[in-house]
């Protein structure tokens, strides 16, 4: 086979989308973050989307999504994305408008914008990122890390009579009268990622069509905080993160799921 043809189109089995900019991330090889930014990126493009779409980046490791992919973006407090994507959804009904937020800047400084933003109805899309950890700011116990786990802060594991439970976040959101779609996925395996991809579209279609609020939580690594090879973040998410976050829809009115 010639370099020519090692090289054709017909060839390139992950293709960089369109609206997935050329710039080198930041974020530690084997994190979850670039293959969520490439499939939001993917969706946006095949949903044509592009001129129509607003992000909201959070405090946090994806603080710097906004140089990856090709839409507007608009930069919150920590914490605040959902209560500015609701006022920009309001003032843009025809915008497909989400956040995109980690467990630290949904679940804990911003517990109170996300469930009121959720139980309101509003018509965005929430982007969760769960690793069970801080990354950014040095591997500190967050609202989702679990009973046992180790942290910066938590160094002996977390243990309920000094540090609460693990939140449930995305089985709360599944409760409210205001979501109209609810998910929990994943990208460790092709499988996981297709299935999120389909998640994602569903999400934003049903933002579009002014269904209520959707929220789609995707499990995640960090091997870094995790202090473990990529390899191993992974089977670890697996046989751990996954019990406590089991994955699957647990709201879909337009299929009449709710768990």
């Amino acid at each position: 086979m010639t370099k020519e043809e090692l090289i054709s189109p017909e060839n390139i089995v992950y293709e960089k989308p369109r609206l997935l900019n050329d710039v080198d991330m930041h974020y530690c090889p084997g994190c979850s973050h670039s293959m969520v930014h490439k499939l939001v990126a993917e969706v946006i493009d095949e949903m044509n989307l592009e001129e129509r779409t607003i992000g909201i980046c959070p405090v946090g490791c994806a603080v710097f999504a906004y140089r990856y992919i090709d839409i507007d973006w608009v930069e919150a407090a920590h914490g605040r994305a959902p209560a500015v994507a609701s006022a920009l959804n309001r003032m843009w009904p025809d915008h497909l408008v989400f956040t995109y937020q980690g467990d630290g800047d949904l679940a804990c400084i911003g517990t109170g914008e996300t469930i009121h933003a959720l139980n309101r109805g509003e018509n965005i899309t929430i982007i969760f990122i769960n690793n069970a950890i801080y990354g950014m700011t040095g591997g500190q116990m967050a609202p989702t890390t679990l009973m046992g786990m180790k942290t910066s802060t938590c160094p002996y594991g977390r243990q309920a009579d000094l540090h609460g439970f693990p939140l449930p976040i995305t089985d709360m959101a599944a409760t409210l009268n205001g979501t109209c779609y609810v998910t929990r996925q994943a990208v460790h395996t092709v499988a996981a990622i297709n299935r999120t991809k389909k998640a994602l579209r569903k999400a934003f279609e049903n933002s579009l069509q002014h269904k209520g609020a959707s929220l789609v939580e995707i499990v995640s690594t960090c091997n870094s905080g995790w202090k473990m090879s990529p390899i191993k973040a992974n089977e670890w998410m697996e046989q751990e993160l996954f019990k406590a976050y089991p994955l699957g829809d647990l709201k879909d009115l337009e299929e009449g799921v709710i768990k």
